[in-house]
């Protein structure tokens, strides 16, 4: 997927040393030195809580001797770079059309800010914000792929790599890195569930159309089908085209009857995410496409 590529391409310093990714059940580590070596933390239940409106560490303390656990020997000084990747729904993500967008990065911001605003029930003005131009071939509009976190959420999440000498240098969330996972010919449907939460997705020829994230009431096919449909007629009606495959990850012991459901009542080709430096999980997908993408396209020093 061409999205975390191309921002792995803007960077001019060498990739971190160390990537995080952070889930309600545990955190997930590696070195980009070793992409394949990848470690998990497990965390108890409630010590994590994903959401955009509230607080997501609810033990401070269990989370903080977790990351404490992955890096032994760490101290405030120690200074390591790393990427950190928090869970789905701890930010929300959107993508935004315009019909023009500004060339000066603040002229930018504050469009973005003042479009997201509508759709998000906390304050914007003091919310940490990131966005992407995308490039859209052909395209008369710019499609612009928007995530915006209470400052609060991210703060607790990154304090205690910092209180061990970690600093989370790029911040973002699972399923935008785990694109750089997904063939980017056609159009592709993503379907990643990641604990109590549903993320869907839409991409077509590595552009990002559609993401949405919905919480689950119970992990079960017939619900993620009720939320998951309705996607493809949005595809067929807004691209104008039929999807080409539909993506699966964090479907554990239902995978293999999602793939069996999907495929007999979508007609289409279902497969689960991979990756080729390891087993993908809802857990790991971020961090797998993002070590994916510094493997595939490395930063000289």
């Amino acid at each position: 997927m061409a999205l975390m590529s191309k921002l792995s391409a803007l960077f001019q310093d060498p990739p971190p040393d160390l990537v995080f990714e952070v889930s309600e059940t545990g955190i997930n580590m590696a070195r980009t030195r070793n992409p394949t070596g990848v470690v998990f933390q497990p965390l108890a239940a409630g010590v994590v809580s994903a959401s955009p409106l509230r607080d997501n560490i609810q033990s401070p303390d269990a989370f903080a001797e977790a990351v404490a656990a992955l890096v032994p020997g760490a101290g405030p000084r120690q200074g390591k770079k790393a990427a950190l990747i928090l869970p789905d729904y701890s930010a929300r993500v959107s993508v935004l059309d315009f019909d023009s967008f500004p060339e000066k990065d603040e002229d930018q911001e504050a469009l973005v800010r003042f479009r997201i605003k509508k759709s998000v029930p906390f304050d914007v003005e003091s919310a940490a914000l990131s966005y992407w131009r995308q490039n859209s071939p052909g395209g008369k509009s710019h499609e612009v792929v928007v995530a915006v976190s209470p400052l609060e959420i991210i703060a607790r999440y990154e304090a205690p790599f910092r209180a061990v000498g970690i600093q989370p240098g790029m911040v973002t969330v699972s399923p935008l890195a785990a694109l750089d996972l997904v063939t980017t010919d056609g159009i592709s449907v993503v379907a990643k569930v990641n604990g109590h939460v549903l993320t869907v997705m839409v991409a077509q020829q590595g552009v990002l159309k559609l993401t949405r994230s919905l919480e689950l009431n119970e992990f079960s096919l017939a619900e993620i089908a009720a939320d998951l449909f309705p996607t493809f007629v949005y595809v067929e009606d807004n691209l104008q085209a039929q999807a080409t495959r539909l993506v699966l990850c964090g479907f554990g012991d239902l995978e293999q009857a999602a793939i069996a459901q999907f495929q007999d009542e979508l007609e289409i080709a279902v497969e689960p995410l991979r990756s080729r430096l390891g087993a993908v999980n809802g857990q790991n997908a971020g961090l797998f496409g993002y070590l994916q993408s510094t493997v595939a396209h490395p930063v000289a020093a």
